[in-house]
């Protein structure tokens, strides 16, 4: 195998900016797309060669279960709605088949669990699809936040990820259908500021967290409403703590700020930076880039080893090694772990939740 073949099980909006990602990380290759509609397929393949020709022309199936017991995909990729991910991770990892799943990864801790336990008993890597954990640039923050002197002891983090939306938006998207996506704006957005903190941390889990539901919304299609706007709070030993905020109805922001007792570190773009290949970051008023490359041409025409690019080629890397990498599963089982305390303490009315 000189390059990993992917399969990519249904046709989401996500899907078609993550083609672009396998094409550009180098060695992989997208062999096949299912959806319940093989048409759907084949015009969402047209769609995404118009737009990003890869080298490899894809075929695409008419179910799921194809796309798993194809000879020709070694890896899937999974970007349906959470409530759907338990099932089709659980039959890719029984069929040998590595998985690279979007985020939050299942409805519950135990549903994680149950499925990067499947994965390592059938030897299959996975992973959840957390792009800014392969930017370089996270090396760089890793350096700062122990060198001991330009932060210090980390005594406070703050995150914010949001974005606006326009009225109609809820009227039949998923993102508020509290069967396939519960924990709404928390799931979808508050993943990666929690991501964030445990990542900080060192993955030390909180002791204790709070979670607040500020609004929520439901449709036609859900049965219950589902949070768009949440606020978090994390309590770690040590007398650290961390606070987030993610929502449907605020404009655009992807920022957090850690503070420390000797200084503080502020990234403005953390989850999808503004300049791909050389995105900022801010140690105690001065500002510092991170070269993601050195590739030729303007950054803005090459997307060579972008930090979605990267994450697939990472994956591929190990896949490769023949060892599995078991750091993945536990940053999300950990992170899972978090959602689910700050949601439960937010359905019980903000109640404080301790963690084991």
């Amino acid at each position: 195998m000189t390059k990993l073949r992917w399969g990519i099980l249904g046709a989401a909006g996500i899907a078609r900016k993550n083609w672009r990602a396998i094409r550009d990380s180098g060695n992989s290759v997208i062999a096949a797309v299912a959806s319940r509609d093989a048409a759907r397929g084949w015009k969402f393949i047209e769609e995404c060669q118009q737009e990003n020709p890869a080298e490899f022309n894809p075929i695409a199936l008419g179910s799921y279960e194809a796309l798993i017991a194809s000879p020709n995909v070694d890896a899937i990729y999974i970007p349906l709605p959470t409530g759907l991910r338990k099932e089709w991770v659980l039959r890719a990892a029984a069929a040998g088949k590595h998985v690279l799943c979007e985020e939050p990864c299942g409805l519950s801790l135990a549903d994680v669990r149950e499925m990067t336990d499947a994965c390592k008993k059938n030897r299959v890597q996975f992973m959840d699809g957390v792009m800014f954990m392969h930017n370089p640039r996270l090396a760089r923050l890793r350096e700062i936040l122990d060198d001991g002197h330009s932060t210090g002891q980390i005594k406070r983090l703050m995150s914010v990820f949001s974005f606006g939306t326009v009225e109609n938006f809820f009227d039949a998207n998923i993102r508020v259908n509290s069967e396939l996506e519960p924990t709404g704006c928390l799931g979808d957005l508050g993943w990666y500021c929690l991501r964030f903190s445990l990542w900080a941390m060192s993955w030390q889990l909180p002791r204790e967290v709070t979670g607040r539901i500020l609004s929520e919304r439901g449709n036609r299609q859900s049965a219950a409403p589902a949070p768009t706007d949440f606020s978090g709070e994390l309590i770690f030993n040590g007398a650290i703590s961390a606070g987030f905020y993610c929502s449907f109805q605020a404009e655009l922001q992807n920022w957090v700020h850690v503070g420390g007792a000797k200084g503080y570190l502020r990234v403005p773009d953390f989850v999808h930076p503004a300049n791909v290949h050389e995105p900022v970051i801010e140690v105690n008023k001065a500002e510092e880039r991170v070269r993601c490359c050195d590739c030729s041409g303007p950054h803005d025409e090459s997307r060579v080893l972008a930090q979605d690019a990267r994450m697939f080629r990472n994956f591929a890397n190990q896949v490769a090694s023949g060892t599995l990498n078991e750091d993945w599963p536990m940053w999300a089982l950990k992170t899972q772990q978090v959602l689910d305390a700050c949601h439960e303490s937010a359905r019980n009315g903000g109640r404080s939740v301790r963690l084991e």
